[in-house]
């Protein structure tokens, strides 16, 4: 097939500002994925779009098979409630305890505004 390019799991984007940890979660515009690698700013890096992922959650908070899980981007952190500045990210596929610091999530690879009613 002369149009494929790539898979597109893994995708090599510049790191955003503050660079990135390799196994934590980032935004680049729309596209969302856990770093390959720790990268000052500005260099490439790997990001791995899809897939299950122990990830960051608010603690306070438990998490039920199949909820919508969404990233405030400014901390990074995960949480299975809707709200204005978050983006939804994925889905959670474990149930998480309240309270605990990790959540298991399946990403989407990108990432769309969350809806508020």
């Amino acid at each position: 097939m002369k149009t494929f390019i790539q898979h597109g799991d893994c995708l090599t984007v510049i790191a955003p500002a503050g660079g990135t940890v390799s196994g934590e979660l980032y935004k680049v515009g729309a596209i969302v994925g856990v770093a390959a690698t720790t990268e000052d700013a500005g260099a490439p890096v790997v990001l791995k779009l899809c897939g299950v992922f122990a990830l960051t959650k608010i603690s306070a908070q438990a998490w039920a098979v199949g909820e919508l899980i969404y990233m405030n981007t400014t901390s990074r952190a995960l949480t299975n409630v809707s709200a204005t500045g978050l983006v939804l990210v994925g889905v959670a596929t474990e149930v998480a305890a309240n309270p605990s610091t990790t959540g298991i999530c399946r990403l989407n690879g990108v990432s769309a505004p969350a809806a508020v009613a």
